[in-house]
């Protein structure tokens, strides 16, 4: 089967063409003319409560989509620009949405439920949801084939969004996300989880309007905000003090998150890297380790260099030193494979467990 994958992120759009469950071809956006494919791939950010499997794109699950954009107002809007364009390069073939939110369907009441008034909840839908869905599922399933044994895995991805998620027996049971991508890790340019009544001391002391806060906490905070860049390879190429503040800051929050996530699993049995710097930066994962070191996680610093994930052709590589208690592995986050495999399950198309 072939399937063009549609992937508008908050500021790129990625297009990849998968033939029978592997990577075939990729675009520069979409491309002019047709190509000859026999479904679309969506991701889209919020499936909400109700959309937690992917589902063939009718007028129904359109107007789902639309409502859901009061949940994701800096996100969604991108998929549905990206799914309208799409769908006048390719209106004779089936499009099916994927959703980021839908991996994290399976949290438990005591994971997303939010300590707010009944009254907000219900009205609002307020809760945990979750995001980076396509990524952490595609990471849980190759822990799974490289760490058969595994039951708990916690995956990391880490890019320019960055998130957690606790994995038990292939099920989602706690992330660092909640409401909206703003929460948990320390981001590029997101701040990750703050005091609540920090931003109201602000909304008072500088008299900022909602949409500002927004715009600084989404767009102006985060590695940026701490270094002035929001790329950590350069920050783990610099020696001053912002630069060795900002990733000292990073690691806190990325470690203790790591901590937080098995304790929802009871233990630890597999660390996974996945994102734009999870793949790239090792002296990043080897800092990561040495402090969750107390966990079992102990990785092999010549295959921890060595697995940079550069080339599209690198394999995931398991970095674990020999006879540690913990499995610790990089593994190309695959949102194009994953989402590919959830067109063929809304069409009922078989696939096997996991291609690469």
């Amino acid at each position: 089967m072939r399937v063009l994958v549609v992937n508008a992120g908050s500021s790129s759009l990625k297009v990849d063409l998968i033939d029978d469950g592997k990577w075939a071809e990729s675009y520069d956006g979409l491309p002019e003319t047709a190509p000859d494919v026999d479904a679309v791939g969506h991701r889209i950010v919020h499936g909400g409560p109700d959309l937690v499997v992917p589902v063939v794109i009718d007028g129904a699950v359109d107007k789902q989509l639309q409502d859901l954009v009061q949940l994701a107002p800096l996100h969604q809007p991108k998929s549905l620009d990206g799914l309208d364009a799409a769908r006048r390069l390719l209106p004779d073939v089936p499009h099916v949405a994927c959703f980021d939110t839908a991996f994290h369907a399976t949290l438990p009441p005591e994971a997303y439920t939010y300590a707010l008034p009944t009254a907000w909840r219900e009205r609002w839908g307020l809760r945990r949801y979750g995001f980076h869905g396509l990524s952490h599922s595609w990471a849980a399933r190759r822990a799974a084939e490289m760490a058969p044994a595994s039951r708990r895995v916690v995956s990391c991805h880490l890019g320019a969004g960055a998130s957690l998620t606790a994995v038990l027996d292939g099920r989602s049971v706690d992330t660092t996300m909640g409401f909206t991508p703003l929460d948990g890790l320390v981001m590029a340019t997101r701040s990750g989880a703050v005091d609540p009544g920090l931003l109201l001391w602000l909304e008072e002391h500088e008299h900022l309007r909602p949409h500002e806060v927004a715009d600084a906490l989404e767009h102006g905070s985060g590695l940026l905000a701490l270094a002035g860049t929001a790329d950590m390879r350069e920050l783990l190429d610099r020696s001053d003090a912002g630069a060795v503040l900002a990733v000292a800051v990073y690691l806190h929050h990325l470690t203790a998150g790591i901590a937080g996530m098995t304790a929802a699993l009871g233990g630890l049995d597999t660390l996974v890297f996945t994102g734009g710097v999870g793949e790239h930066a090792p002296a990043l994962r080897r800092s990561a380790a040495a402090r969750l070191a107390y966990l079992g996680v102990v990785v092999d610093e010549r295959l921890d260099a060595g697995a940079q994930l550069t080339n599209p052709a690198d394999p995931d590589v398991d970095i674990s030193a020999a006879g540690t208690a913990v499995r610790t592995l990089v593994v190309r986050s695959r949102e194009d494979l994953q989402i590919a495999a959830g067109v063929e399950q809304a069409l009922g198309v078989p696939a096997p467990a996991v291609r690469s």
